[in-house]
């Protein structure tokens, strides 16, 4: 039985989420698992559908009734959440659990005995941890044979990941289990310059302690949470399904660490390193970091064996010029503006939206004439436009609201007091052609 505590000590980077949806997607693939929640606000709970007030004992049951001598066994507590899901639910009683058992020899091993006593019932424990290292966290990781830890990609999370490494590392001094850590890029936001390259860093300088698996930013998964389901249940054709899938499989194929032949550093080791890695992306990360707005924009050069860069907002250009049919479907995956062979692609995401169409000044402020496509069942919206060189302001008419392009930062006030989004598109010579979203007007 592998144990895989989901730790991080900040808020907000998706570790419940994680946690509830990576124990589906095992359970989806055949195998029985156990989700234990030692978080107090019982967020499991909440999103399985589990009622609070029909939450008779929880986890905390199980633990404290140890120190009394009237043990209560962990199949009492349990949820049947699908044939190979069960979950043992917290209670606001687990925030009393490390001052009762202050003065309990052995405390932060109350978990891994329970645990121990349904090894052969289980092929994998999950175990989500509260948004704090205390007794309760120790007591996952003294457990546990894996050990997760989720990032938000974003500036504040890395410099929570370092801080919240450096603890773990202390707290796991002790440990004497072999547990492989890995980091988990989770509510990535392909979007945005800063997911990328703290994402990009984050392989570099993690290397193989990072799993491959990224879990995207996606609005499926959290509407599933609000209905009480995994997204695998909620949307099965979902891309948010599509990445704990993929995450579960990493997860299932990464040998167990006892059963290694290698030698393999104890947790403190793996932790302190990770740790100093996470300080010195960090740092490097404050260095190097300009906003985009103050990057110089590239510009067409006048020389015709030069070509200039395409500047998009989401990706870099491609070395070589892909086939029309391959660059529509590669740019229907992503949102923001695109230069085609023949045309400008509009690319956006609005899930809940039944029109999306394009006004600006090359049709005259008439959205009419060029409405968007829904492309699919998440909410993505196209349009391709044939533009000639030169400088545009456009706006999106979302169910007849309008509103500046979410995904374009740039942007130009007009005489309504409102943003109009802007792009330039450069012709260059011998028919390539350019886009600069972030350009200034001629």
């Amino acid at each position: 039985m592998r144990t895989i505590a989901v730790v991080n000590q900040k808020g907000g980077c998706g570790k419940t989420t994680v946690s509830i949806n990576l124990a589906s997607a095992l359970a989806q693939i055949g195998k029985k698992v156990l989700l234990v929640d030692m978080d107090p606000q019982s967020h499991c709970a909440v999103g399985l559908a589990v009622p609070e007030e029909q939450i008779e004992q929880s986890i905390y049951d199980v633990l404290i009734s140890q120190s009394r001598n009237e043990p209560i066994r962990l199949a009492e507590i349990l949820w049947q959440i699908s044939d190979l899901l069960e979950l043992a639910p917290a209670s606001i009683d687990l925030s009393a659990f490390e001052p009762q058992m202050a003065s309990v020899p052995e405390r932060e091993m109350c978990l891994r005995r329970v645990l121990d006593e349904v090894d052969d019932g289980y092929d994998f424990v999950v175990v989500d941890c509260p948004p704090a290292v205390g007794l309760l966290t120790f007591n996952a990781l003294r457990a546990a044979t894996d050990v997760l830890v989720p990032v938000e990609t974003g500036y504040f999370a890395l410099h929570g990941l370092s801080k919240q490494l450096e603890t773990l590392s202390i707290l796991c001094k002790q440990c004497k289990q072999q547990v492989s850590v890995k980091v988990l890029a989770s509510m990535y936001d392909i979007r945005t310059k800063m997911a990328r390259e703290i994402l990009a860093e984050l392989r570099t300088h993690f290397a193989d302690r990072m799993l491959k698996t990224v879990v995207n930013f996606n609005t499926k998964i959290k509407e599933a949470a609000s209905f009480g389901q995994p997204i695998n249940e909620y949307d099965p054709a979902s891309k948010g399904q599509q990445d704990f899938q993929r995450l579960a499989q990493e997860i299932v194929g990464i040998e167990p660490a006892q059963e290694r032949r290698q030698i393999i550093n104890s947790m403190a080791d793996q932790l302190e390193a990770i740790s100093s890695t996470a300080n010195e992306l960090l740092a490097a990360t404050k260095e190097n970091q300009t906003p985009e707005r103050q990057r110089p924009t590239v510009r067409t050069e006048t020389k015709p064996t030069v070509q200039p860069e395409i500047r998009t907002i989401a990706q870099e250009p491609p070395k070589s010029e892909p086939k029309p049919a391959e660059t529509d479907a590669k740019l229907a995956s992503y949102y923001g503006i695109r230069r085609t062979r023949d045309a400008v692609m509009f690319v956006t995401l609005y899930p809940r939206a039944k029109a999306v169409q394009i006004a600006g000044d090359f049709n005259n402020w008439q959205p009419q004439l060029n409405p968007m496509e829904r492309v699919d069942e998440s909410g993505v919206w196209q349009a391709k436009i044939a533009l000639p060189e030169g400088h545009y302001r456009y706006r999106y008419v979302v169910d007849g609201q309008w509103q500046q392009d979410p995904y374009n930062e740039r942007t130009e006030i007009n005489p309504y007091g409102e943003y109009n989004s802007v792009l330039e598109v450069q012709v260059k010579p011998h028919s390539a052609a350019g886009l600069a979203s972030g350009s200034t007007a001629p």
